[in-house]
């Protein structure tokens, strides 16, 4: 199996710790992202989630614009290394049942893997099997008629 580095997004959209919900609204739905880490002087302190804004923004009387994003972002965010193999990744998202993990090197954020990154990774890792084992067979059926 490859690297967390293999299929990560590098390009993380991230969000400065003092904006309100409105503000995650605004940039999630112009992003087309269902998720934003939120930062304070570049380093990583949070998460929030589409799931985040309409659980806890909905159960407010307070408009969107009034709700502070420290008010709705998780702290808990897991995260692993460039270099963690993607199974241990797998692992940590399945046992903790979380959909996303950062990817921090040295502390720094240098990326994303999410539920579906790991979808298109294992479809395509099935599909490169799935042919090799085509091949294999082939091969095999060609020797044996040889």
């Amino acid at each position: 199996m490859g690297l967390v580095r293999d299929i990560m997004v590098n390009n993380v959209i991230t969000i400065e710790h003092d904006k309100t919900a409105k503000d995650v609204a605004i940039l999630m739905t112009e992003k087309s992202i269902s998720s934003l880490v939120v930062v304070k002087d570049g380093t990583p302190i949070g998460l929030v989630t589409e799931r985040d804004l309409a659980r806890k923004v909905s159960t407010t009387d307070k408009k969107s614009s009034e709700v502070p994003l420290s008010e709705i972002m998780s702290v808990n965010f897991r995260w692993v290394e460039p270099m963690t193999p993607i199974e241990n990744a797998v692992q940590r998202m399945t046992n903790k049942n979380i959909r996303r993990l950062l990817v921090l090197d040295n502390g720094k954020l240098v990326g994303i893997i999410t539920e579906t990154d790991l979808a298109k990774y294992l479809r395509s890792k099935l599909l490169i099997d799935g042919a090799l084992d085509d091949v294999s067979a082939l091969n095999r059926k060609v020797v044996k008629n040889g």
